[in-house]
């Protein structure tokens, strides 16, 4: 990846430590680095080829810099996916897999947040909302000596000193703002496996213009970057610390929980408009924070260095959902280039298992239950709501997007399944996977998880025991659906 015709010898330290292990001797010399996230967004982007929203600002980004197409989480939840990119562990290696445990214990060493290493190497490191004025989420399932950040505004550090910032975006999670556009619900595109329903359709109307939101707070990101003259001395992360917040997306671990957008602007506008298709997990995002920073990437980190002239990218990406909310619940997936292989650890529960955080946020889900028991949910959107799951799923991406078709007991497939498991498997020894463990205080957090979900009910004017068919008239409602 040579480097060639740089405007300036400021520009040429930049490249040297983006691209080489060298330990730097002065810490201006260094690029900044900011991250962009976005709390809980799919590839649901203009420049991601998707019709029907508008985003300029992060279309920017990708025409200044590089896009991957093929980026994932390792967790489809908050917590468990950003307490795995700050560290770049897989959170079921640190014991960090539960969705805000009761239980907060250190890090094993040698694992340190990323924040300290960058920190030790003089960088001012800062977390902060898109105001500059508030803190940002932190949302880490793990406890640490001291803080973490440095302040909310790199604008506050020492002079000529290099800084790490993280911008963490609400949007587009929940709650959704409302959209202006009447019609905007008529002509979205939902998956095969939602079914068509006014509601559904008007709630990812709503999702589509969220991001239109988080999108404006991108473009102040780069305004103050630019008003200060740090934009082109400066590599910017923009993703999503998981995939969108719908029902089979977040808190699952299909394409819709998992894959999410990244897009990485170098200084100077380097590689600009490249697309890039190699399989990347969101550890990577923290191995080249580590490399670009002029450190040399720990060998306890599983993450590996995405800008790295070597770096060809995956060949599998690993997922892990555990315990969310109320939802007591442990799935492992491994994904290629091709296939997406799922085990269930408890197949004798329903995909839809009772979760309060999904009942109060996913109006998707009243719809689909009140059509089950009316008898009109068939097809595709009809596979969620079995009774039990499959001990192992697998799907042809290729011929699948959607993973509706489990080629899991089809003898065609049986050496991708074969091959698949024994992956995972190999993984979760490896990692010495931790889901296996019992949670301390599950039973605390269980009813601490179902007050909070009757507590909101109730300031909606609603009963915990309220019925599905009344519940979609409250959606409706709430949704503007006739």
């Amino acid at each position: 990846m040579p480097l060639l015709f740089l405007k300036s010898l400021r520009a040429i330290a930049v490249v040297v430590v983006l691209f080489a292990a060298a330990q730097p001797a002065i810490a201006e010399d260094r690029p900044n680095i900011v991250w962009i996230i976005a709390d809980d967004l799919g590839p649901e982007l203009a420049c991601y080829g998707y019709e029907g929203v508008s985003t300029p600002q992060i279309d920017r980004i990708a025409t200044e810099g590089q896009l991957f197409r093929r980026a994932f989480s390792t967790a489809p939840v908050c917590s468990s996916s950003r307490s795995a990119f700050i560290t770049g562990v897989y959170q079921t290696r640190t014991g960090t897999h539960q969705h805000r445990t009761e239980v907060k214990r250190p890090l094993p060493a040698p694992v340190v947040p990323i924040t300290k290493l960058l920190r030790d190497a003089g960088y001012f490191v800062t977390n902060s909302n898109s105001t500059f004025k508030r803190p940002g989420k932190e949302d880490y399932n793990f406890t640490h000596d001291g803080k973490l950040f440095d302040g909310t505004d790199w604008s506050k550090r020492a002079k000529g000193q290099p800084f790490f910032a993280q911008i963490q975006i609400h949007e587009p999670h929940r709650d959704f703002v409302k959209t202006d556009d009447i019609h905007r619900a008529d002509n979205v595109k939902i998956p095969s496996y939602y079914p068509e329903h006014p509601v559904i359709r008007a709630d990812w109307a709503e999702y589509l213009a969220t991001i239109e939101v988080l999108d404006q707070h991108v473009g102040e990101v780069l305004a103050k970057l630019e008003k200060e003259g740090d934009l082109n001395n400066t590599i910017v992360f923009f993703f999503g610390d998981h995939g969108r917040p719908h029902y089979r997306g977040k808190q699952w671990l299909y394409e819709g929980g998992l894959h999410t957008p990244l897009i990485v602007r170098l200084p100077n506008k380097h590689h600009a408009g490249q697309t890039r298709q190699e399989l990347v997990s969101l550890l990577d995002v923290s191995a080249a924070t580590v490399a670009a920073a002029g450190l040399t990437v720990p060998e306890w980190m599983d993450g590996q260095n995405l800008l790295a002239n070597d770096f060809a990218g995956r060949e599998i990406i690993f997922g892990a959902r555990d315990r969310c909310g109320d939802a007591v619940d442990r799935i492992r997936s491994a994904r290629t280039d091709q296939f997406k292989y799922i085990v269930n650890d408890f197949p004798e529960l329903p995909y839809s298992q009772r979760s309060g955080y999904k009942e109060l946020q996913y109006p998707g889900m009243t719809v689909a239950r009140v059509l089950k028991q009316r008898g009109e949910l068939t097809g595709p959107p009809a596979l969620f709501w079995e009774e039990t799951r499959p001990a192992e799923e697998l799907y042809d991406l290729n011929a699948d997007p959607e993973e509706i078709n489990n080629l899991a007991d089809n003898p065609a497939y049986a050496k991708q399944l074969k091959q698949l498991r024994a992956e995972v498997e190999a993984w979760r020894a490896e990692t010495r996977d931790q889901g296996l463990l019992p949670e301390p205080r599950l039973k605390e957090t269980l009813e601490a998880s179902r007050r909070w979900a009757d507590n909101v009910l109730e300031r909606r004017g609603l009963a915990p025991e309220i019925s599905p068919e009344e519940y979609l008239k409250w959606w409706e409602q709430e949704l503007g659906v006739e």
